[in-house]
């Protein structure tokens, strides 16, 4: 069965509210093994909402519906719900006395307005909602089933897990599930890891492999359906394996796991520590080490002119002038290295080219160096902003450095 989204609220197409909720309930049709094909939205109108309905139940087998059903005049779903079905609105008899009853608990008289919330289409099936006021409600067509939930998170969050997955598995006859594990890919662009992993994306039928890029990271997403996680985990394993075999000792973390907590998991319970130096990335690489190495994060130095720069490598006993950025960078690196005290030194130093406009892959050279006890690696970047996405970038880049440093793995 194919299911589509529809998200109700003006707020949603003004950019008021970011539409998390049809994230999160995506998520959770495709762990019930659901398909979910279409995502739409659509503002406090009418015509616009039995529009986008009518053809949400011309595809779909269902149709989930999040938002507008509050006490308000804007709150149309209701209606519109009803006018898509050929039904009538009419009040719900025990909706209207909880209603009441909740009103009266917390010392509130119940509104004409707030009457609304216990309307439904004609024939639907009440789905309680004991977090909130506005009882949820199902429509069974012959076009298809209309589920329509609360737009607050919390009371959407609780009726999709307790109420509407179960009610999809009992109506559908779901015995199948999704699951999925996520490779997480450093040292390699998007285009890199698809040059080498592109024919399982365009062979995969199941499991299915799918790719997406972040700044410093790409994700290989293995997806598997199955009717359990075990019978799952075992058609993503062969993947799993493939996957590693040829992205090799790039692939860094799964799932859950991030940089900052591979390196935690490496440095914990060692007497190693770390110091930091950087300028362009503005403290992005110092608060991800802090989180990494948590004690053992020593020191940062974070300057933003070349006489601050040029000052932390003579207190560290280097002497400038240096050759070029590379060199630079190594000095700031046993600079700050020894001023901390501390195991190694990873400095990121970055060359900005002209005035800079972008925010994402900025003009200029990055150079990346980790001290340690047995020597230095560097790392060169072709780009260099002070965007968010670029200081990520950097960050990741020498978060992946000093993993590699850690676990001696040759660059």
């Amino acid at each position: 069965m194919n299911a589509e989204i529809v998200s109700i609220g003006s707020e949603l197409l003004l950019g008021q509210i970011v539409d998390t909720n049809a994230s999160w309930i995506a998520q959770r049709l495709a762990e019930a093994g659901v398909n979910l094909f279409y995502k739409t939205t659509v503002g406090d109108n009418m015509d616009r909402m039995v529009e986008v309905l009518d053809r949400a139940l011309d595809r779909s087998d269902v149709v989930i519906t999040g938002g507008g059903i509050g006490p308000t005049r804007d709150d149309l779903t209701r209606e519109a719900i009803a006018k898509v079905t050929g039904r009538k609105v009419v009040t719900d008899p025990e909706s209207i006395v909880e209603l009441r009853e909740r009103f009266q608990k917390r010392g509130f008289i119940l509104t004409k307005n707030n009457e609304r919330q216990a309307q439904i289409p004609s024939g639907a099936i009440v789905v309680r909602n004991p977090n909130g006021t506005a009882p949820a409600f199902i429509v069974e067509t012959d076009r298809g089933v209309t589920i329509s939930l609360p737009g607050v998170p919390f009371e959407m969050k609780w009726l999709v897990e307790n109420e509407v997955i179960p009610y999809l598995r009992k109506k559908f006859g779901l015995k199948q599930m999704i699951h999925y594990r996520v490779l997480k890919i450093a040292d390699m662009g998007e285009s890199a890891v698809d040059d080498r992993i592109g024919h399982l994306i365009a062979e995969s039928e199941n499991p299915t492999v799918g790719v997406l890029a972040h700044p410093g990271q790409v994700d290989v997403r293995i997806a598997a359906l199955a009717e359990s996680i075990e019978d799952a985990n075992t058609l993503i394993d062969v993947v799993d394996t493939e996957v590693r075999e040829l992205l090799g000792d790039n692939v860094f973390a799964v799932d859950d796991e991030t940089m900052e907590s591979v390196i935690g998991q490496l440095i914990a319970g060692s007497e190693a520590t770390v110091a930091t130096f950087e300028d362009l990335s503005g403290g992005s690489v110092a608060a991800a080490v802090q989180e990494a190495a948590g004690p053992a994060f020593l020191e940062s130095a974070i300057v933003n002119t070349n006489g601050a720069l040029e000052k932390i490598a003579r207190s560290g006993g280097e002497t400038p002038p240096f050759a070029d950025g590379a060199e630079r960078a190594a000095a700031l690196a046993r600079a700050i290295k020894k001023t901390a005290g501390a195991t190694y030194g990873i400095a990121v130093h970055g060359v900005e080219e002209g005035e800079q406009r972008t925010e994402n892959l900025g003009r200029g050279e990055t150079y990346i160096v980790v001290s340690g006890p047995d020597g230095e690696r560097t790392r060169h970047v072709r780009s260099a902003g002070r965007g968010a996405p670029d200081r990520r970038r950097a960050a990741m880049a020498a978060l992946s450095l000093f993993r590699r440093e850690l676990l001696e793995i040759p660059d």
